[in-house]
């Protein structure tokens, strides 16, 4: 085969045995890489039904089709187990160098089984694979682990993904960090906790063999060109947190724990006031033309000297709809989550949760205490030191509240009812354990649909689902039947790119146009000339649609139910006071209206279950026997 190698790398963390598994070439035109990969390959190695952090879950990680080639944002990974999160596919994305590191070492995939029974390492170097001790690693942060690892091997070609002090003390909102980058949500790094894995190192020194370099080189030159246009402006002057402002005008932006949808003071914690005030430069991925990752930097006051990579997602989460406006304090809140190896969406929410239990009496000023303030401290909306103190008690679990908050909101907020009685599930933000984007959805009806359904809780990175609505393409308001179908098509179109990978911010730079017509064809060339297949559009379509079913397959097969397709209460019974979006929320019936139009549109049954035949259509016998209706 031109650009797999056919096989995948199995290692045992408790027996320290490695086992090289042969996969058929229709396997990778099934699965092709990415989250649907590495999601096959959970559903073909997990223990089902096994607890998430038992060595019953593997991590399952899985290469792209382009990493390593001239194929502009390319350079991505899937990183797949059982979510400590949610109970269900905690599927997870992340870039830059470490993806190319994993091609060039030989591997389309690594499963890692079990638990170690000491901190370890794994060095997988081309062929061999390495087990060495991580003991003098724990406590390090995520960028202290990586280039503690870079020197101890005297190599910068050496490139790990790690845990911080969260995933080591088994944080459910704990992340896995490579070079900077993120695969941050579903609490992966939990899992890697539970398996006593600090990180995981690789060197590769082989050659990428495509069948098609002149074709692929001419394809991915032309793509080069037009992602240095008009198409990605946005991304590469403000980044993603150009859409703080956006969101705040239509009534969107997530203020004060979903309170509200627009925030008074989104001028100061917007794209515009850190391009002007605190950027100190931007970067960007490996196989990257664009260049979108804004790097804050706070030169003066008590968070000097704070640097750390801005996102919208980080910035709505820790700054507006945690009431902050204070930019330096939600730079050093990033900072702190980024070194700790915490989720920034899941901990912002989260915290934003503590501080209504607070406004509504819940939870006192005791509730705070902590080694800094050992008195506790008020945890007010808009109070930046709490927001940063909270960060760095939640990824060392430290006192009641680090412990509480550190396994995010589902759980935090069932344990305080049960102890003190109340009803804090109510402002719990999150869809089957997960933490919500920055959107606010009661006003954003075909996006609520994306979210209750997806596979992994509230998404917004595998439901495009808000696209429409935003647009204009429909009314955001209402409700009519054409919304199951736009909910399906835009998740299995974001699942094309999650499955080859390929940044998603490429979309509209094939032909100006963010849609199936305008990148189907290109990325049909693009594999084709990668791998010498014949692929064509409905090939590419099958790509999405395969790899969102292999993760509801998973979900079905731990027990997924119609009831856990759901909203938040809020979303549900309290609409917004003020702003564009005023008055609107999600009515039961209205979501079980949604519900029988999605699961009609996805071919599934009225309870959201797969059919055999549509599996058997797919190529998917083997799951049609385990969960087929």
């Amino acid at each position: 085969m031109y650009a797999y190698w056919g096989k995948i790398l199995h290692i045992d963390l408790a027996t320290r045995k490695t086992w090289s598994e042969s996969k058929p070439e229709e396997w990778y035109k099934m699965y092709i890489g990415g989250v649907s990969m590495a999601s096959r390959l959970c559903w073909e190695n997990i223990e089902v039904g096994c607890d998430p952090l038992s060595p019953g879950n593997p991590i399952c990680i899985a290469g792209g089709i382009f990493s390593g080639t001239p194929v502009p944002v390319g350079g991505k990974y899937g990183m797949v187990s059982k979510s400590p999160l949610t109970g269900f596919v905690g599927d997870s994305l992340s870039g830059s160098w470490l993806p190319i590191s994993l091609k060039r070492s030989g591997w389309d995939g690594i499963v890692i089984h079990n638990a170690s029974n000491d901190w370890v390492t794994v060095f997988v170097d081309d062929d061999k694979v390495e087990f060495r001790d991580a003991s003098h690693l724990l406590g390090l942060g995520c960028g202290a682990t990586e280039e503690a690892i870079r020197e101890e091997m005297g190599d910068d070609q050496v490139r790990s993904a790690s845990i911080g002090p969260a995933g080591e003390k088994l944080a459910r909102i704990a992340n896995v960090s490579n070079d900077g980058r993120k695969a941050g949500r579903c609490g992966q790094g939990a899992v890697w906790g539970s398996k006593k894995l600090k990180a995981l190192s690789i060197r590769g020194t082989h050659g990428v063999v495509v069948a098609d370099p002149e074709e692929l080189m001419k394809l991915s030159f032309e793509i080069q060109q037009a992602a240095q246009g008009p198409h990605t402006e946005k991304y590469r002057v403000l980044g993603t947190s150009s859409n703080v402002l956006s969101m705040n005008r239509l009534g969107l932006l997530p203020t004060r724990n979903y309170q509200e949808g627009v925030f008074e003071d989104a001028e100061l914690v917007c794209g515009e006031y850190l391009h002007e005030h605190n950027k100190a430069k931007t970067i960007a991925c490996a196989q990257c033309p664009i260049g979108c990752e804004q790097v804050g930097h706070v030169k003066e006051g008590a968070y000097a000297g704070a640097m750390a990579h801005i996102e919208y997602e980080s910035l709505y989460a820790l700054g507006s709809n945690c009431g902050l406006n204070d930019m330096k304090a939600v730079i050093q809140a990033i900072a702190n989550c980024n070194e700790g190896g915490l989720d920034t969406m899941s901990t912002g929410v989260t915290i934003s949760w503590a501080f209504e239990c607070y406004e509504k009496g819940v939870f006192t000023k005791e509730d705070f205490k902590c080694e800094k303030y050992p008195d506790g401290f008020e945890a007010e909306f808009g109070n930046g030191e709490a927001v940063v103190t909270l960060t760095e008690m939640m990824y060392n679990r430290e006192g009641y509240m680090g412990n509480l908050l550190a396994d995010g909101t589902r759980r935090a907020s069932k344990q305080v009812d049960e102890e003190r009685g109340t009803e804090s599930y109510k402002w719990a933000m999150n869809i089957k354990g997960l933490e919500l984007p920055g959107y606010d959805a009661r006003a954003l009806k075909t996006f609520s649909l994306g979210l209750a359904t997806g596979v992994r809780g509230g998404c917004h990175n595998r439901s495009a689902a808000y696209d429409p609505d935003i647009k204009g393409e429909v009314d955001r308001f209402t409700i009519d039947d054409t919304r199951g179908e736009l909910a399906k098509s835009t998740e299995e179109y974001a699942a094309v790119y999650d499955s080859l990978p390929l940044c998603k911010f490429i979309r509209r730079c094939f032909t100006g146009k963010a849609d199936r017509a305008g990148a189907w064809p290109m990325i049909a060339k693009l594999i084709n000339a990668t791998t010498g297949w014949d692929f064509g559009y409905d090939d590419v379509d099958l790509i999405g649609e395969r790899a969102h079913t292999i993760k509801k397959a998973f979900n079905i097969r731990e027990g997924w139910t119609i009831e856990d397709d759901h909203l938040p209460w809020r979303w549900q019974h309290e609409k917004m006071k003020e702003g564009p979006s005023a008055g609107y929320l999600v009515t039961q019936e209205e979501l079980d209206a949604l519900k029988d139009m999605y699961y009609k549109a996805k071919g599934w049954t009225k309870k959201g279950l797969i059919p055999k035949k549509k599996l058997v259509a797919l190529g998917m016998d083997d799951v049609a026997e385990e969960i087929g209706v």
